[in-house]
């Protein structure tokens, strides 16, 4: 009874708190989240950049590996998490968690499966994903630590979604904040204090991402969670991975299309040497963390939007829409002035390098004065994604790194020069922006309207 209580108030929270409060209430620790996980990735980063040139360009090459387990894990655990939203708002409680137990147990498979795949072709993956002669030995010692982390780094991408999709978003903070707290402690004592250098920065984030993986599953164990991960409820999972797949389908393109753009920028800046490399990696991890405050905002939005369009409260929808809109804008703002301004400091914080700094700070500002463009295009993307359409969000995910991204990154560097690849991911976020305007409308005006008064504060 107390269980069945707990699932009430939970289906209370997520279709009749007000709006401003229900996003923010969500938004905060999710927020907080995509942060911490950029910041200790931006560690990684300055840490290892204390090595030398090459190996800050390791991290960048290497960040397209991490690429594609943030693929698979934002496949399954999105794609889950959608349909989990929706069923928990139509009530319908154990399908919500025969869909989570199938996305966390494949998970798993595909992690160990890149886990076998990667150390056996670990030469030839590096040099793919544009690693050059000078930072193939950094990349390797990088890359093993993280192939062994691949299955819980999997897992624990879609227990994090899942916990967000039932509206457990502090749940997810406390998991993901942990291992990212202890991942930058550990960070120096392994890389100066144990003296093992590039390998000691991998090392941590696998221990972490291990601390990570075993608080998260604790709160599904433990009942906390409106899913079970039984194994019981896994034994249809063939039948569930279909529409997971399905609603997911964006997150695998997005992903997958950020590993190949990544691999893209990295080949195409290897022309200039490694302080080219060097600096489009850190760029991309400063980059990082700015998107990680529109993403988690956008995942404060995402189980409000499942929930009620679930529960057919519509005008529940589109306010909580427009409010997340209003809330990235003003947030992407102050970044992007402050990211312009500050830009060849910022990069210098990581590697005091002139040519480093010189092509760094340049494409910081570029991406800084295309920043106002994002919100928009995330919301309308995590909207899609969230009430099941996934045919229009597959479109909108492959715009920025793939559609847009991929042709402007080998045609403007033959005419630009270095300025092309500097310049080449704003571009990519205006006409990302452009083409998501006309989705976002023809939804809003076709979309049904809500019962009077639906979103309001209930009346004491």
């Amino acid at each position: 009874m107390k269980h069945l209580d707990a699932r009430q108030a939970q289906y209370q929270k997520m279709t009749a708190t007000p709006i401003l409060r229900l996003v923010l209430t969500l938004a905060a620790p999710t927020v907080v989240s995509m942060l911490v996980t950029a910041v200790y990735n931006m560690a990684d980063t300055f840490f290892v950049s204390q090595l030398g040139t090459s190996a800050s360009g390791a991290v960048g090459v290497v960040f397209s590996l991490m690429a594609v387990i943030q693929a698979i894990g934002f496949t399954l655990g999105m794609g889950a998490g959608s349909l989990v939203s929706r069923c928990l708002g139509s009530r319908q409680d154990a399908a919500a968690s025969r869909y989570a137990a199938a996305a966390f147990y494949t998970a798993i498979g595909f992690g160990l499966a890149l886990t076998v795949l990667g150390r056996l072709f670990m030469d030839p993956l590096m040099a793919l994903l544009g690693a050059t002669p000078t930072i193939l030995p950094f990349a390797r010692d990088y890359a093993f630590y993280i192939l062994l982390a691949a299955p819980v780094m999997t897992a624990s991408f879609v227990m994090n979604n899942l916990l967000r999709a039932e509206g457990k978003a502090a749940f997810s903070m406390v998991g993901l904040t942990t291992g990212g707290v202890l991942n930058m402690l550990l960070d120096p004592l392994f890389i100066f204090g144990f003296k093992l250098g590039i390998a000691g920065a991998a090392l941590a984030t696998c221990l972490s991402q291990c601390v990570s993986f075993g608080i998260l599953l604790s709160f599904f164990l433990r009942g906390r969670a409106q899913t079970s991960l039984h194994p019981r409820h896994a034994r249809g999972a063939a039948a569930c991975l279909g529409p997971i797949i399905k609603t997911g389908f964006p997150s695998l393109s997005r992903q997958g299309l950020a590993s190949m753009a990544s691999v893209l920028l990295n080949k195409s800046a290897a022309v200039y040497g490694d302080a080219a490399v060097a600096a489009m990696a850190i760029v991309g991890r400063i980059f990082m963390l700015v998107f990680s405050v529109m993403l988690g905002i956008g995942q404060g939005f995402q189980p409000v939007c499942g929930y009620n369009y679930g529960a057919k409260r519509y005008g529940r929808v589109r306010q909580a829409f427009f409010f997340t809109l209003l809330l990235g804008e003003a947030a992407m703002g102050v970044l992007a002035l402050g990211g312009f301004l500050a830009a060849p400091h910022i990069v210098g914080l990581f590697r005091d390098d002139p040519a480093v700094v010189t092509t760094g700070a340049f494409a910081l500002r570029c991406q800084c004065a295309a920043l106002l463009t994002m919100p928009a295009s995330t919301c309308a993307n995590m909207l899609f994604q969230s009430i099941g359409q996934s045919g229009k969000a597959t479109i909108l995910s492959c715009l920025r790194q793939g559609i847009y991204f991929i042709p402007l990154i080998g045609l403007l560097p033959a005419v630009l020069g270095i300025a092309g690849v500097q310049t080449a991911q704003a571009i990519a976020d205006l006409l990302t922006f452009l083409t998501s305007l006309p989705f976002i409308l023809f939804f809003f005006k076709t979309l049904p309207a809500g019962p009077a008064g639906e979103g309001d504060p209930p009346k004491e």
